[in-house]
């Protein structure tokens, strides 16, 4: 990760972080630790918790605690209760910048702890499910704090949504099931960044594509880059596997499980689990519901099985190790270098939810290209001058 290494070494010389206490509920994975392990650097004191319970490297959560002095809390499988607890707990550290990964952090503070949101530097959300339960709480007059919508910076959005969580998306998939599929109908449901890749790689590997969306510029979009765009009770008919990337609820329903064929797989790529509707897949599972692989469940539907992967969970972190490191090095070089923004920037952000500065995200895709070895050309001065004055003359003839 030597984006992220790059402003590691600078935050340990220049120490911007000094004395900040910087909260985060994210997937504990390496990736994180080299995050974790910046901030550090850079004089913050951090305390992590986990986004989800079935991403947490246990490995990596030890040797956070015992080796970089930070507040870890946070274990593989731990229980709703626990994760709730954990979340607690850091918010009783007083933050002044938190970074979330689905709002469950940002959110906390402000129900447990208002007049601190109100003090804090700011916040940051990397997710399209938590910047939806921060604009929630931005419209109904509940936000204290600037929150940076991470997600919706170009490296987020390239990167780790198109790129990222689209490889680790199938990759999940093959890990838990071994499926080929060559020659398989896949239905991707979502056709935000996230859905793009999923649905570029599922092809890439042979399969049909099916793509099921809400909003029309999606849809026509999907169609016109190759892709069948039906509606989901069409689809669930012909799907062989199901991956929702919505950032919705309810996605997947009764009414699509009983048109779904016998072996049919379900997965969720979307942050939370709720995409798939677990109560109405197991009240059509009459006939029970079994272990069938470690990571797989199969329902059964009178004659017909369900296979439904990591109980619901985001596939990519549950089912394999998530984005691969050179993606999270972009993605946590933002984050990085979005702390340094909100405790260094006067004045702090007002309530409410704002972009990533353009600079910053240029910044970091200028370290990116540079560890690549990747050099650009510069715009001559004839250029500059052309595209920055309204009233220069057209070419002639």
């Amino acid at each position: 990760m030597p984006v992220l290494r790059s402003i590691g070494e600078r935050f340990a010389a220049q120490r911007p972080l000094q004395g900040v206490a910087v909260a985060a509920c994210l997937h504990v994975t390496a990736e994180t630790a080299a995050l974790v392990r910046v901030l550090v650097a850079g004089g913050a004191r951090v305390g992590l918790c986990a986004a989800n319970p079935l991403s947490t490297q246990d490995e990596v959560a030890a040797a956070l605690a015992h080796t970089d002095g930070a507040e870890v809390r946070a274990r593989r499988g731990e229980s709703a209760e626990e994760s709730v607890t954990h979340v607690r707990e850091l918010v009783g550290g007083r933050p002044d910048v938190t970074l979330d990964d689905g709002a469950d952090l940002v959110s906390a503070v402000h129900l447990l702890a208002p007049e601190q949101a109100a003090r804090m530097r700011g916040a940051m959300e990397e997710t399209t499910t938590g910047l939806l339960r921060v604009r929630r709480m931005s419209d109904e007059g509940r936000l204290r704090c600037g929150v940076l919508a991470v997600n919706e910076c170009w490296a987020e959005r390239t990167l780790n949504d198109r790129f990222g969580t689209g490889q680790s998306v199938l990759d999940g998939i093959l890990r838990a099931t071994n499926l080929l599929l060559a020659g398989r109908t896949v239905v991707v449901l979502g056709y935000g960044w996230t859905g793009r890749g999923v649905a570029l790689r599922a092809r890439g590997a042979g399969a049909s594509v099916i793509v099921c969306e809400v909003d029309p510029m999606r849809g026509l979009e999907a169609r016109l880059e190759g892709f069948e765009v039906l509606p989901a009770v069409g689809a669930a008919e012909r799907g062989d596997v199901f991956v929702t990337v919505t950032g919705s609820t309810g996605v997947l329903r009764a009414e699509h499980f009983e048109r779904m064929k016998d072996g049919a797989v379900l997965a969720n790529a979307g942050h939370f689990d709720v995409e798939i509707d677990l109560d109405a897949l197991r009240a059509v599972a009459t006939g029970g519901v079994r272990q069938v692989l470690p990571l797989v469940e199969a329902y059964d539907l009178g004659g017909r099985r369900l296979h439904l992967l990591a109980r619901g969970r985001v596939v990519n972190l549950a089912a394999a190790l998530g984005h691969p490191a050179e993606v999270m090095d972009v993605s946590f070089a933002v984050q990085a270098l979005c702390v340094e923004e909100l405790v260094r920037g006067e004045p702090r952000p007002e309530p409410g939810v704002h972009p990533v500065p353009d600079a910053l995200d240029r910044e970091v895709a200028r370290l990116k290209l540079a560890a690549l070895g990747v050099q650009l050309d510069r715009p001559t001065a004839d250029q500059t001058a052309y595209r920055s004055s309204w009233g220069a003359a057209p070419p002639a003839g």
